[in-house]
């Protein structure tokens, strides 16, 4: 049995290692040099800034900005001492190009790094400095201050590789073009070697506090979506253990009581029915609701949410269960957006059941008023009348109906009439983009 081996596969550990290294030095020195990324802002709002007044505080982010052109000032001065009796457009060149390439870290870290290079050797043979050849004082500084720039803007690897490059320039220049001078190469390279390695541990520190933080976020956002799923979880199985099995005896009760009385009347069988039917629409609603609260990722069934023209359903229920109620629409009727729909269809649900509670026996009016800009609602009913006594309430339905109305950003109000009923009343905006045609 044969196994073919393709070119990757056949290719030594070493020369894959050696191919990724080319491909690290490629991509951080090489791709994109050219790049334009200004350097951002300092955060000001943590560490020794954060106690700084307003007003200095604004101007505190561009710290890191002073510090690089304090060094171009101090790179310039030194090639100033250099060439002080010198003049000419040539001399102020090479006195201004090391500084300029210290102000260039700005913008194009990268580039600053070549520029620093490829201008050393000719800074150097114009001011004749020969006794650190190529690099003259000024030309040294600023490639110091470059290699610090660009590694505290990349990651630690580019620094390792700026190094690297560094190291080979200088011998080259020290073994091929310096034949019979002096050079500055080894001092330069270990205080980069020096410069580098301590705004790298200065990095990677910062870093690693930035990775501990987010995970502590994390962590705390994780903890808290737990806590608030298991509080979840207890109120769903509280909900269901109690809710749901008294109304499950509700419908099949309602079930059972036409069969056992002899010949019933179809009025007590409609009630009966009407009862169980309501048993059971209460009791999907409440799975669905309970399958919200559990689980975190559930998802919503395909069932139709009700709409404003499903409300003559919610009348002819409740006219059945006894109340007299009275649907009146006015305006040029519309299609409004779904959650207006929705959430209006549940305000007058709510108070419906209200009445049915809290006023036994009363009428009510349900108006319903598509407007230019928006839908109005009101619900009204009379005072309570027959011997059956109102059920106490918590208030929680008229908070869920403003809940919902101020989501919406209208304005709702439920009040006492004068003759001793109730009134709600509720606006929803509805922008003319929002409804549809």
């Amino acid at each position: 049995m044969t196994q073919t081996q393709t070119t990757e596969t056949s290719r030594s550990p070493e020369f894959r290692l050696a191919q990724d290294a080319l491909g690290g030095l490629r991509a951080d020195l090489f791709h994109d040099a050219f790049a334009y990324r200004p350097m951002s802002r300092m955060d000001v709002n943590t560490g020794p800034t954060r106690f700084l007044p307003e007003r200095i505080r604004i101007f505190a982010g561009l710290f890191p900005h002073a510090v690089v052109a304090f060094c171009a000032v101090i790179v310039f001065a030194l090639g100033y001492e250099r060439i002080y009796y010198a003049f000419g457009l040539l001399a102020f060149v090479t006195t201004s190009a090391p500084a300029v390439i210290v102000l260039l870290t700005l913008v194009r870290p990268v580039l600053a790094f070549w520029a620093s290079l490829a201008a050393a050797p000719f800074v150097g043979y114009v001011t004749g400095y020969d006794g650190g050849w190529p690099w003259a004082a000024n030309s040294l500084a600023a490639h110091l201050v470059v290699l610090a720039v660009v590694a505290a803007r990349t990651r630690p690897r580019t620094a390792a590789w700026m190094w690297v490059v560094t190291a080979g320039y200088c011998l080259f220049f020290e073994m091929f073009l310096g034949v019979g001078r002096g050079s500055d190469s080894v001092p330069l390279l270990f205080v980069a070697a020096l410069v580098l390695l301590t705004v790298t541990v200065f990095q990677v520190r910062r870093q690693a506090t930035r990775d501990v933080s987010a995970q502590q976020t994390v962590t705390a956002q994780e903890r808290s979506r737990r806590t608030l799923l298991e509080e979840r979880t207890t109120i769903a199985r509280e909900l269901h253990d109690v809710v749901a099995h008294h109304m499950s005896v509700v419908a099949i009760q309602a079930e059972a009581a036409p069969y056992r009385v002899e010949n019933p009347p179809p009025e007590l069988e409609q009630a009966f029915l009407t009862i169980r039917e309501n048993a059971v629409a209460a009791l999907t609603e409440l799975r669905r609701i309970l399958g919200v609260v559990r689980a975190e990722d559930y998802e919503a069934p395909d069932a139709p949410q009700p709409t404003l023209g499903d409300l003559d359903g919610l009348v002819a229920n409740v006219r059945e269960a006894g109340l007299d109620v009275e649907k009146t629409v006015t305006g040029a009727v519309r299609e409004l957006p779904q959650g207006v729909e929705l959430s209006a269809y549940r305000i007058v649900q709510e108070a419906l059941s209200n009445v049915l509670r809290h006023a036994p026996g009363a009428a009510a009016k349900v108006e319903v008023s598509y407007v230019l800009g928006g839908l109005g609602l009101r619900i009204a009913n009379g005072p309570a009348r027959g011997l059956v006594k109102p059920s106490p309430g918590a208030g929680h339905g008229i908070t869920g109906m403003r809940e919902r109305v101020t989501m919406l950003g209208g304005e709702m109000t439920a009040e006492a009439t004068d003759d001793g009923g109730y009134e709600v009343t509720a606006f929803v905006p509805v922008s003319r983009e929002e409804a549809q045609p």
